[in-house]
């Protein structure tokens, strides 16, 4: 019997160590890649204004990952987009504008827009990584930022391998 509850007892060690041993070469930063299953498949963009005129200098990030006040605010202030002047035509803007808004947060049917909404209250946040729901998800990578082999937190698809793609759920943290 007691032989019974030692083995049990060294089992569960040895799993809780290989479990914390998975959850720090995440950290970590290993180069593996990790399905999360939080199901953040969005659609990819197929808006050819947006893609042109943003995936021109950034990331192409995707319109359910902020809301449509946080799209409306980024793209009426385009004459200081982060320091940056879009000079986009009314035309291109309001094409943009429209995409955006169709396909924010509220409006995109997937479990991550939705934490997304819930995590906001009242804010408008004009960066991806301002919102509460994704800074809490990002806590155990945060350190991955500072390398050169991301960059920056706004450099999704350092990670995000097939985030272009709407697949969030794939994580490749390079070292």
């Amino acid at each position: 019997m007691k032989t019974n509850r030692i083995r049990k007892t060294m089992i569960a060690v040895v799993l809780g160590l290989a479990l914390a041993a998975g959850t720090n070469a995440y950290a970590d930063g290993d180069d593996s890649t990790h399905d999360h299953g939080n199901h953040a498949s969005y659609n990819a963009v197929e808006n050819h204004a947006y893609t042109q005129e943003c995936s021109a200098c950034h990331y192409l990030y995707l319109p359910g990952l902020l809301p449509a006040r946080s799209w409306e605010a980024l793209i009426k202030g385009s004459d200081k987009h982060f320091g940056e002047n879009l000079a986009l035509d009314e035309k291109t803007s309001a094409e943009i504008l429209g995409f955006l808004k169709s396909n924010s947060a509220e409006k995109t049917n997937t479990e991550w827009s939705k934490k997304i909404m819930k995590s906001l209250g009242s804010s408008t946040p004009e960066r991806i990584m301002d919102v509460p729901w994704i800074i809490k998800e990002h806590r155990e990578v945060k350190n991955a930022f500072k390398r050169p082999s991301v960059g920056s937190a706004s450099n999704c698809g350092a990670c995000h391998t097939r985030g272009h793609e709407g697949d969030f759920d794939t994580v490749k943290v390079p070292k």
